[in-house]
């Protein structure tokens, strides 16, 4: 059950936001993931989408996400739940949203997803990185801008995961030295091409099949980055009908060789996921590296 002062916080600040008195009649608890506890709000106003987890460990998480949604949002090229408020009260922090229902896909669902990522990915921007840093997972993520892209993936993806791997000493100096000889190699490796808005973090358990059939992102984290990575981290995990992937390509098709570059664009999230989790992905990332 819900903490009470939480809910007298939560329930003044929807008022203050919506400008009517809101009362909660009910929290119902939703599977959540490693970092947050997810609820369904009911109250006299409606139903929203709460997040929340703890204030202390993770500053501004909610600020950030909420920007980003806001963010992706904007450009109205795929739906994402619309945010509302975010805030402190006690020890945790919350994020509320739109209540996304889950719905039945329409026949061309991959499709249309294709279709409304290869438009998000067509918004673009001056330089590669955001004008905030975020987070991917409970990880800090740094958007410093730079013009080019291999530096900034460099500077801002890879070497820092690496380093912080070595520092908690899951990794040896001799991967971290061959990952700093790739990052000097990615110049000639990625062919130049412009800033595209990214989800940042687009597995499977980010996107569900919502209004109309249609689908929904959700817990970006957004940057202006090479479009590659987003698909690459598509097909990561799994998740991604064949049927996406080629509208993608007959819509906005990727750069020559760019079946050759899945794997570098899988180092990121292959790094991440190994510093929250540890186990296999150091066999995956050492895997990308000898390949190169």
């Amino acid at each position: 059950m819900m903490d009470e002062t939480l809910l007298t916080s939560l329930s003044a600040a929807l008022s203050r936001q919506l400008g009517v008195k809101i009362q909660i009649n009910r929290t119902v608890s939703i599977a959540g993931g490693d970092i947050n506890d997810t609820y369904r709000v009911e109250s006299n106003e409606g139903q929203w989408f709460l997040k929340m987890n703890n204030a202390t460990l993770y500053p501004s998480m909610f600020a950030k996400e909420y920007d980003g949604l806001q963010t992706l949002g904007k450009t109205n090229a795929i739906k994402v739940p619309k945010p509302l408020l975010y805030g402190t009260a006690g020890a945790y922090a919350f994020l509320v949203t739109e209540l996304i229902t889950k719905t039945r896909p329409v026949n061309d669902f991959w499709e249309n997803f294709a279709a409304s990522l290869a438009q998000l990915h067509r918004q673009s921007n001056s330089t590669f990185g955001y004008h905030t840093s975020n987070y991917i997972g409970n990880l800090k993520q740094y958007n410093t801008a730079y013009s080019s892209w291999p530096v900034f993936y460099a500077m801002n993806r890879l070497l820092p995961l690496a380093r912080e791997a070595f520092d908690q000493q899951k990794m040896d100096k001799e991967t971290v030295q061959q990952l700093e000889q790739l990052c000097k190699r990615l110049p000639e490796i990625f062919p130049a091409e412009p800033p595209a808005l990214l989800h940042g973090d687009l597995w499977s358990g980010n996107f569900m099949v919502g209004d109309h059939g249609k689908a929904c992102i959700y817990d970006p984290a957004v940057y202006y980055g090479h479009r590659e990575i987003d698909l690459a981290m598509t097909r990561l995990f799994g998740g991604f009908d064949t049927r996406f992937h080629y509208a993608y390509q007959a819509i906005y098709p990727l750069s020559h060789g760019w079946q050759s570059r899945i794997g570098i664009c899988q180092l990121y999230p292959l790094l991440v996921h190994y510093l929250l989790f540890g186990g296999s992905y150091y066999a995956d990332i050492k895997a990308v590296l000898q390949a190169f």
